[in-house]
């Protein structure tokens, strides 16, 4: 595996080095009517190199001047640009006409862009043709966006500012991830973990706590609450996903460390608010007979819930086996493969242990 780029590695400010890229299409009314016309606009998303925070903007169509447009208002929130990268196909065999006009004005850039860009002092990079692995980044990121916003808007027609709200909160949800298990102290009682939004705005993103909408059909809910079930489908089914990717299922073939104090661990939990992961601590190891661990749990005073069943997710790899008792109380395991522990909570908790055998 190859060394990671220099803008990846090295100190610099949020979003002065940018990776570009278009999504779309999605379809938008701008009346609040029953047979509205449908227009078509795309979402541009920006993501820092440094920090990996993401930034989404909506675009109307894809001209050069949409896009001088799109980057004018990004910098505008964000600061100036000092590298650009997106990726240049030269060759589209197979693909339709749409993708074809997709990537027509991002790859290749008429005057007006180059104008601008030399204007302002910009580095376009593009990477080189047919090598979509070194848009990684960016690749990464549009995914985030595409694949459960799709799926969670399914045929709903919403109008020009539902959507952009939809994208704002999507972009509030990217953001508020956990990527680092960095935490903010070293206070045993300060769950606070490293995000890309405390690059940002030097705290964490917490959205409105509203009501749950998910299971109500969309024939029972107000125009406001229709863009509300958008949100909260897209951060059940990609909060799922992405702590699952925090843990592949290896196979343990060398030793490593096990759970240290301090550690911080993520309590996955099936129905949250958006934008809130519940963390928890590592408050206290022990050694048992066999060399193995005697894990000691505090958990957040927020996840307390009493009946609930708890997951624990831990964030560095970390090898074991799961099997014993919680506060008296059975345990199942979860997952063999990973360091994850399904328990029946305590109605009254304040600790947490796990027999590690």
């Amino acid at each position: 595996m190859g060394n990671l780029p220099y803008e990846r590695v090295n100190m610099a400010p949020p979003f002065s080095i940018t990776g570009l890229d278009l999504g779309g299409q999605y379809f938008v009314t701008y009346k609040h009517q029953r047979k509205g016309v449908l227009n078509k606009i795309y979402v541009c998303v920006c993501i820092c190199f440094v920090t990996r925070a993401i930034h989404l903007e909506i675009l109307s169509d894809l001209t050069s001047v949409a896009i001088i447009a799109t980057l004018k208002r990004f910098m505008s929130m964000r600061g100036k640009c000092s590298k650009i990268f997106t990726d240049k196909a030269t060759n589209f065999v197979g693909a339709n006409s749409q993708l074809k006009a997709f990537y027509k004005t991002l790859n290749f850039p008429d005057q007006n862009l180059a104008a601008y860009f030399a204007e302002e002092g910009i580095e376009w990079n593009f990477i080189p043709p047919r090598a979509p692995h070194m848009g990684g980044l960016w690749e990464a990121g549009i995914k985030s966006v595409k694949y459960h916003l799709k799926r969670a808007l399914g045929r709903s027609r919403l109008t020009y500012e539902e959507f952009e709200t939809v994208i704002i909160q999507v972009e509030g949800i990217l953001n508020s991830r956990p990527p680092f298990f960095t935490p903010i102290s070293n206070d045993s009682y300060n769950f606070e973990v490293l995000t890309p939004a405390h690059f940002l705005i030097g705290r964490s993103i917490n959205s409105i706590l509203e009501t749950l909408v998910i299971n109500i059909s969309d024939n029972r809910l107000s125009r406001w609450q229709k863009p509300t079930k958008v949100i909260q489908v897209v951060w059940k089914k990609w909060s799922t996903d992405y702590l699952n990717t925090l843990q592949q299922r290896e196979k343990w073939m060398i030793e490593k460390d096990n759970v240290m104090c301090g550690t911080m661990v993520i309590v996955k939990e099936d129905f949250t608010p958006v934008c809130n992961w519940l963390l928890g601590r590592v408050v206290e190891v022990y050694h048992g007979s066999d060399g193995k661990r005697f894990v000691e749990w505090a958990q957040n005073e927020i996840a307390v819930v009493p009946d609930f069943h708890k997951r624990i997710l831990f964030g560095d790899e970390a090898h074991f086996w799961l099997n014993g008792y919680v506060n008296k109380q059975n345990c199942r395991i979860w997952s063999e493969a990973n360091p994850q522990v399904y328990v029946e909570t305590p109605l009254h908790p304040e600790k947490l242990t796990v027999w590690c055998a």
